[in-house]
């Protein structure tokens, strides 16, 4: 029998537990519901524990202890690389292994030179004593405020394995929406762009010379002054445009970091009639789903949807949302402020007024969540579909008037020779 010594998740001190090897005593500890942050045999009567006896890794090694290292800029890891580390994080600590060495494991299995920085870093301060949320909070530009809530909740409850689990499916998902709204505007964006630089093409080279003949008179129909116009300007002056262009793109930037300015815009997206719904659908199902994981961790209502503020993507329904945590706060319900903001739909307002009559908001909201998803994915299907062709007749008719400015003096010069 050897005597091992842990250091439980979200504790500061170490405690001993009593097992015939390193196997037994994890599982022990997994019956308990402790995650181990450490496991190291001490030694015994007989003498120092055996090398077999100990942690296989030196990370377990309070004596090979990494220095504590401060966070980088630039040391980030995207939302799909973020999501791969959380499940390899979930399956390592079920399996039973320790964190430090479930987090070395994870390092050493052909990571980039960039997330294995990140890990290091994060195994570095749980070796000095931080938890493992405490540890990633630090990352800012790697682990976002969602993951680091819910590896907290993880580890207060002694189910980090499981909350992990659900961290990486609401990870996943999130990524697959994002990937699918990427593919809706993906090639309006690149159809508009062909086009409008094949307008420019036609209008500053080809149009100039077609018209070349036709001089500047006076009588030239107005569609065709502006096009002449339009023509000369970017000839003579396109470096102008291009500096108005790019000092555009800077103001805009600009104003969209003012909160009032995004505010306004993000409330006129939402109410456009075609881009309104997909956006609004977008958040609905990255509220129903952040919100019912978040619940399910643990995590209180008021603290999960200030969290779950942030994964919205529009700064009008973060508004709503606290206004919801501020009217909680005083004694109501959550349906209550909910249905008066009138951004939610009904059928939300009345899932989560069940779930808190219940006691199973958890559950009816992940229940809730794939619905909202499906419907989502609808309208991400619609926009995708009428989108192109509304854009083509915009387009079309800058061609058709392009083409008219052409024809209209041609014409005219045909009946004044007639």
């Amino acid at each position: 029998m050897a005597t091992y010594q842990y250091r439980a998740a979200g504790a500061d001190a170490t405690a001993t537990i009593d097992a015939p090897d390193q196997a037994s005593a994890l599982r022990t500890l997994r019956g308990k519901g402790v995650t181990p942050l450490s496991l190291v045999a001490l030694a015994t009567e007989d003498g120092p524990a055996s090398a077999g006896s100990r942690a296989p890794t030196a990370a377990a090694s309070p004596t090979k202890s990494t220095p504590l290292q401060p966070a980088t800029r630039g040391g980030g890891l995207t939302l799909s690389e973020l999501a791969m580390l959380v499940r390899e994080l979930a399956t390592a600590i079920s399996a039973g292994l320790p964190m430090v060495q479930a987090l070395r494991t994870i390092a050493g299995q052909g990571r980039k030179p960039r997330q294995r920085a990140v890990l290091e870093r994060v195994i570095g301060r749980i070796e000095q004593g931080k938890s493992l949320a405490d540890a990633c909070a630090v990352e800012r530009s790697a682990f976002n405020d969602l993951t680091v809530n819910l590896m907290r909740a993880g580890e207060a409850s002694g189910k980090l394995d499981v909350v992990l689990m659900q961290a990486a499916d609401l990870l996943d998902r999130d990524l697959k929406l994002r990937r699918s709204v990427l593919s809706a505007t993906l090639y309006p964006i690149i159809l508009g762009g062909l086009v409008s630089i094949a307008i420019v093409v036609v209008v500053t080279v080809i149009v100039p010379r077609v018209l070349k003949t036709i001089g500047n008179r006076a009588d030239l129909p107005w569609p065709t002054q502006v096009v002449q116009g339009f023509a000369s300007f970017f000839g003579h002056y396109w470096w102008l445009a291009a500096l108005v262009a790019v000092g555009g793109i800077y103001t805009w930037r600009m104003l969209y970091q003012q909160p009032g300015f995004r505010l306004g815009f993000d409330r006129l997206l939402l109410r456009l009639p075609l881009l309104g719904t997909v956006l609004r659908d977008v958040a609905v199902a990255r509220f129903t789903r952040t919100l019912g994981t978040l619940v399910s961790a643990g995590i209180p209502a008021v603290g999960a949807l200030r969290i779950t503020k942030g994964t919205l993507g529009n700064k009008a329904m973060e508004v709503v949302v606290d206004e919801v945590c501020d009217q909680v706060t005083s004694g109501q319900t959550l349906a209550e402020p909910m249905e008066r903001s009138g951004y939610f739909p009904p059928m939300l307002v009345q899932i989560v007024n069940l779930g808190e009559r219940s006691g199973r908001l958890d559950q009816l909201l992940n229940q809730a969540a794939g619905a909202f998803e499906d419907k989502t994915e609808t309208s991400i299907k619609l926009f995708m579909t009428a989108l192109p062709p509304v854009l083509v007749v915009g387009l079309a008719g800058v061609v058709g008037f392009v083409v008219l400015a052409i024809l209209l003096p041609l014409l005219q010069m045909q009946e004044s020779i007639g």
